[in-house]
């Protein structure tokens, strides 16, 4: 009977139950949107900060900021300039750790011996400079009046007896040739800089290469040397050989070339060094814990987690997600509390106008609690046909902004400020801020979905309340005075 009657009332105010229907849906696909896009600034978020840390890494371990490098810290380049063979073509490079400053390998193991910490894998930042080119020697183009010009007589005095004349041509011409070079623990490649890019040539490291003299090469650095996996990388007169080729999934890759870590220590003079230490939480929850821990028992570090570094990410993804997380959090609650009170009152109104229906039942004998059961049980059907309806809005609008992919841009900041190894940028990290380009996508998530029948479900029940509180008031008297 509850069903029959519940059916036929539905059918014969289907306009009405629209209206309560559509209030609810564009209330709910409102919300699915926001939390459709706001998923998505997370998702872009988390592939331009895996573009500078490597996938799976939590936070990393760097040494406490120093004090600027002296001058004598600085490189220096000495070439030959003396007569012979000096025409021919010299050239010198430096192997330079990022930073100047490095930790103890020990620190790895301190670190990955901490609680909360899955863990832990260290890695050399460098910087090669290699400077190469020749000098060209001047000619001496001889004056008039030869080399007598200005002697005394008999051959005696002031006069210098050389040639007069002036030096012209020759100087110096040196290409100076500067990229990143990272050491990874190649027993480790789950961890480091070198996840957040690809191999699509060649192979990676395998476990046993530890010295040998291999390299890894970014496809963008590869395109501009013509390397390819084969050719042949010389570092400080070291030749590596090629075997792979790392495209990054996004932005710039960690560097230029990688190569074994005990590799990059020998190369560097830093033997039993590394300049960063990337850590994997044992849980995601408890990051800020584990960063507590390591700073209280590792001292003359510096910890930074991914939301330290998320707080430097600037541009139009910065902007778009404090819309979508503040603004469109509290446009979405708006429209709901509009959506369920427009919902209520239509319902309640819709009792009023049904005041000598519901008074003739309860006259034949229902009960009020009966008569409130339809009221809510008519606006739970109008509340999950909102839903159904807000749901669909809700899943069109993702899709069109995933299809139409808006591009945002992502300023990003040097590893400046978080220690002298590169900082949680990674190795090779400059101070300049760089932009990356990221599309935006909405996923839309069954938890989303999920909240989205709740909302269907409380838009009925509110609604419903309101109907039944006023269907519940209502007498028999009340239906026989409006009968004609």
């Amino acid at each position: 009977m509850f069903f029959t009657y519940l059916r036929r009332e539905l059918r014969r105010r289907r306009k009405a139950a629209l209206v309560v229907a559509s209030g609810l849906a564009l209330g709910i696909a409102l919300v699915i949107v926001v939390n459709s896009v706001s998923s998505g600034m997370g998702k872009a978020q988390d592939k331009v900060l895996q573009s500078l840390y490597g996938l799976g890494t939590d936070m990393t371990v760097t040494k406490a900021a120093q004090p600027q490098a002296s001058a004598s810290d600085r490189p220096r380049f000495q070439f030959d300039a003396q007569d012979g063979d000096s025409e021919a073509e010299q050239s010198t490079d430096r192997v330079l750790v990022q930073g100047f400053e490095t930790l103890s390998t020990a620190t790895v193991a301190k670190v990955g011996k901490q609680t909360g910490v899955s863990d832990a894998v260290g890695g050399l930042s460098l910087q090669v400079i290699k400077v190469s080119g020749q000098f060209t020697r001047g000619q001496v183009q001889q004056g008039e009046g030869g080399g007598q010009e200005g002697a005394a007589p008999g051959g005696q005095g002031g006069g210098t007896g050389q040639p007069q004349g002036e030096v012209q041509g020759g100087g110096a011409d040196f290409d100076v040739n500067n990229y990143s070079v990272y050491g990874t623990d190649v027993t480790e490649p789950a961890l480091g800089p070198l996840t957040s890019s690809k191999i699509t040539s060649g192979r990676t490291f395998t476990s046993s290469e530890k010295n040998a003299k291999v390299a890894v090469v970014d496809s963008a650095y590869a395109k501009e040397k013509k390397l390819k996996v084969g050719s042949t990388v010389t570092i400080k007169s070291v030749k590596c050989k090629v075997i792979g080729v790392a495209t990054a999934d996004s932005g710039d890759a960690a560097a230029n070339v990688y190569i074994p870590l005990t590799q990059a220590q020998t190369l560097s003079d830093s033997k039993d060094k590394v300049t960063t230490v990337y850590v994997r939480a044992t849980d995601s929850q408890k990051i800020d814990s584990v960063k507590s821990t390591i700073q209280k028992n590792i001292s003359g570090t510096t910890v930074t987690t991914s939301a330290d570094l998320a707080d430097t990410v600037s541009g139009s993804l910065s902007t778009a997600s404090s819309l979508a997380t503040s603004v469109g959090k509290w446009l979405s609650i708006a429209v709901l509390i509009a959506a369920f009170l427009v919902a209520g009152l239509l319902t309640s109104s819709a009792v009023s106008r049904r005041v000598r229906e519901f008074g003739t039942l309860k006259a034949l004998g229902w009960k009020s609690g009966r008569v409130t059961r339809q009221v809510v049980g008519e606006a739970m059907v109008n509340g999950l046909l909102g839903g159904a309806l807000g749901i669909a809005l809700g899943l069109a609008g993702a899709y069109v902004v995933t299809a139409i992919s808006p591009t945002l841009q992502a300023q990003l900041g040097g590893g400046g400020g978080t220690g002298g190894g590169g900082g949680f940028g990674g190795p090779g990290r400059q101070a300049a801020a760089r932009t990356l380009d990221v599309a935006l996508t909405a996923p839309v998530s069954v938890t989303t979905v999920a909240i989205a029948v709740g909302l269907a479900v409380a838009g009925g029940l509110i609604a419903g309340a309101f109907g039944g509180w006023r269907a519940s008031r209502l007498r028999p008297a009340d239906a026989l005075r409006r009968v004609e």
